[in-house]
Parts: structure tokens; C-alpha cells; sequence
């Protein structure tokens, strides 16, 4: 049994939702509603889960784990076929490289976590604070924009088949505009992202799909 310790409009776990549904694996959603005000990420019942209050969580047969990579790097190990890394070893690693930069130089300083402190602690505005989850998109975007314009002659990155560095691309794209960010200036992204919404296992794994009723 693989549950998943679920919030609609994480990034983090859009991205689990992804792999697990590229790879067919049957699994239960357990929804955490994170969003300020609710914060069940920070109840005792949920803290026995995770005891870093995040989401997601994957829960197979009881044995709990988070960090979204961590737990892609599981399910390809668990789960070989299909693949979500590229046959070739140099390309695994520049697919990771990819997927790395988003959830580790991207994603976390974008975090509700982040953009509480800054407004709560720092005294920062909402232009404010849109002006800094902007501007760390565009740097990380900016590099991942040069690397795709480099591999320009495949549907996606790698080839014919999305691997972890579109799974961490699609949310990290739906994030930017959330927050009404001007995409323009990454055409090669965009286009990683469009191919990738035509396949129904991004299309299911979307925030749209998973908004509670």
C-alpha cells in the first residue's frame, strides 16, 4: 500500500504525483491542507508523520519518507520501468543537475515557509515579496533556458519521454504563473512544459485535477 501525504498546490508533491503517475502506480492521497491559516503540516498528528511538517510524505506499507527527489530517486529504484531518468549515465546526471536546480536553488526560497518570514518577520509587502519570487525564478530559469536551447532537437529534454528534470520544470512553471510572472524570455521551457501537459499523467498529477471539491 503507497499513500501520499498530499497538499493540491505543492510543488513538491505535484512533482511526486507526476513520477508515480508516468510510472502507473496505484496509490491513496492523503490531503495535508498547508495553506496559512489551516497549517495541518504543523499538528502533533501530522508532525508523528513527518517531523519537519512538510509535504509530501510517501507512506509504503508504513515505512514513511519525504523530500520529493528522495522519493523519485525511490520510486525509479522501486520501480525501474518505466524510466524517468535517461539511459545514458552522463545524461542521468544532467537530468538531475536539471531537476536539482529547481528544487534546491529555486523552489526553497519560494516556500510558504519563506514568504511568511519575509512578510511577518521583515516587514515585506506583497510587491515585495512577488519581486523576490520573481527574481529567483528568472535566475534559476535563466540557466535552465540556456541548457534546453542546447538540446532542442527532442520533444523533451532527453528524448521522446519526460524524465525528472520536466517532472521538477512543470510544477515550478504552474508556481510562476501563479504568481503572474512574465515566462516570455524562456521560450524552450515553455515548450517542455506544453509537451508535457499533453500527457495525461501531468495532466491528472496538475493542482486543477487535485483542488479539493
Amino acid at each position: 500500500m503507497i499513500r501520499l501525504y498530499d497538499y493540491w498546490r505543492s510543488s513538491a508533491a505535484y512533482r511526486v504525483r507526476i513520477a508515480l503517475n508516468l510510472k502507473g502506480i496505484s496509490y491513496e492521497q492523503v490531503p495535508v491542507n498547508i495553506a496559512p491559516g489551516s497549517d495541518e503540516q504543523k499538528s502533533a498528528e501530522y508532525k508523528s508523520v513527518n517531523p519537519q511538517m512538510r509535504v509530501p510524505t510517501l507512506d509504503v506499507d508504513g515505512q514513511r519518507a519525504g523530500q520529493s527527489l528522495a522519493i523519485l530517486e525511490w520510486l525509479e529504484e522501486a520501480y525501474p520501468k518505466p524510466s524517468i531518468l535517461p539511459h545514458d549515465p552522463w545524461d542521468r546526471l544532467q537530468a538531475r543537475s536539471f531537476a536539482n536546480t529547481i528544487a534546491c536553488d529555486i523552489h526553497p526560497l519560494n516556500n510558504l515557509a519563506v514568504l511568511s518570514t519575509l512578510r511577518h518577520e521583515f516587514g515585506a509587502d506583497d510587491a515585495s515579496v512577488t519581486r523576490w519570487y520573481h527574481d529567483w525564478i528568472r535566475r534559476g530559469f535563466k540557466a535552465l533556458e540556456a541548457f534546453a536551447a542546447g538540446r532542442s532537437g527532442s520533444r523533451f529534454l532527453f528524448g521522446d519521454a519526460p524524465t525528472m528534470a520536466e517532472i521538477a520544470l512543470v510544477p515550478q512553471i504552474a508556481n510562476a504563473r501563479r504568481f503572474d510572472m512574465d515566462l516570455s524570455a524562456f521560450p524552450g521551457l515553455l515548450a517542455l512544459d506544453k509537451s508535457c501537459l499533453e500527457l495525461d499523467a501531468f495532466k491528472k498529477a496538475s493542482p486543477d485535477a487535485n483542488k479539493p471539491a
